[in-house]
């Protein structure tokens, strides 16, 4: 059920104040390497032979990101973001976006109560720690953009007043390809909100029999159990901040950047808010590889996932077959990677913490 708010008169409404998880001792190593685990190995029970797509899912979590799932029906978009739900033991909300959906239906409304002759906050689906917009792109860009502020700012503005969301809060929307009867291309600004962009893609041979034989008599999704509290999920975000990054890495990052949006082959770059989030990425790989560093290959790996859905291809060379993933491949093989200390060659990546 979505949270409450206070019921305020109208003329003297505070904001309400957000749900916060209990606060607990700091994480060590251990526990977060062990929840990690249970949470991807819950995961994999649901999803066959998507274990990157799975990985990916949490270390967007554990950056305090929104994940977009892209790809044809039927592949287990929805699937993976509710399985992902089932593992964390927080508040879900599921908004299945139509054409006729309103803005007010994602935030809520203020209604006067005429007993009470006061008005009154009702809460929409988006007061949840974890959002799941099923097919995004059905709704219009009205509709979309009623997701801007909560999913940058975690909070919600009605008639004035700010209401914040829960913490930790994770919008996880779906969409099919713009080519399919019925969608709408989300709007520029709405992509740059989402941390990362999955395409499911199909399963291999062998995860797709596995689907099979254990789809068909029951609903595996019945069987997940919570791993983790949300005070877990809070100790695990504070883990991933306190990773460090070098200062070559942060020049790696924005080198990047300003690559792509010099190359004559985008008519959009990316965006300062993307590198902070791929750094945020970043580290939240790190942290799952065991590492309380972020190495240039973090960098590398997560490049894509987090910066194609971005950019924009020029129309010619979108013509000629270049997709933004190119791009990005071909930056990559230009700038130089730094060297980390305690690296057995120059320009790996493979060293000890600084």
């Amino acid at each position: 059920m979505p949270g409450t708010a206070p019921q305020q008169n109208h003329q003297d409404r505070q904001p309400a104040q957000p749900t916060t998880p209990p606060r607990q001792q700091a994480m060590d190593a251990g526990r977060f390497a062990g929840l990690s685990r249970d949470i991807m190995a819950a995961m994999n029970t649901v999803i066959d032979g998507k274990e990157e797509a799975v990985e990916l899912a949490l270390t967007v979590l554990l950056a305090r990101g929104h994940l977009l799932l892209e790809d044809v029906p039927g592949v287990g978009k929805t699937l993976l973001a509710k399985t992902l739900a089932r593992t964390v033991d927080c508040t879900v909300n599921r908004i299945q976006f139509t054409p006729d959906l309103l803005p007010s239906d994602i935030t809520g409304v203020s209604i006067y109560n005429q007993s009470a002759q006061s008005f009154e906050f009702r809460p929409g689906a988006i007061f949840a720690n974890l959002v799941i917009g099923d097919e995004i792109n059905r709704a219009s860009a009205k509709t979309q953009s009623a997701l801007l502020e909560s999913m940058e700012e975690h909070q919600v503005t009605v008639d004035g007043t700010s209401y914040r969301l829960a913490e930790p809060f994770m919008v996880i929307a779906t969409q099919n390809p713009i080519e399919m009867e019925g969608t709408y291309p989300l709007p520029e600004a709405q992509r740059d909100r989402f941390m990362a962009r999955i395409s499911m893609g199909y399963p291999d041979t062998t995860a797709e029999l596995a689907m099979l034989e254990t789809h068909q008599s029951v609903n595996p999704l019945e069987a997940v159990r919570a791993v983790a509290t949300t005070a877990d999920v809070a100790a695990m975000l504070d883990v991933v901040a306190s990773t460090h990054v070098s200062s070559a890495v942060k020049e790696y990052t924005v080198a990047l950047g300003q690559a792509t949006r010099s190359s004559d082959q985008l008519r959009l770059g990316a965006s300062p808010r993307a590198l902070l989030q791929l750094l945020r990425a970043a580290k939240a790989s790190a942290a799952l590889a065991g590492r309380g560093f972020v190495l240039p290959d973090d960098i590398r790996n997560l490049a894509e996932p987090v910066l194609a859905h971005r950019l924009i291809v020029e129309r010619k060379a979108a013509s000629m077959g270049t997709t933004a993933a190119h791009v990005i491949a071909d930056a990559l093989a230009r700038i130089p990677v730094p060297a980390q200390p305690g690296t057995a060659q120059p320009g790996k990546s493979n060293g000890a913490a600084p």
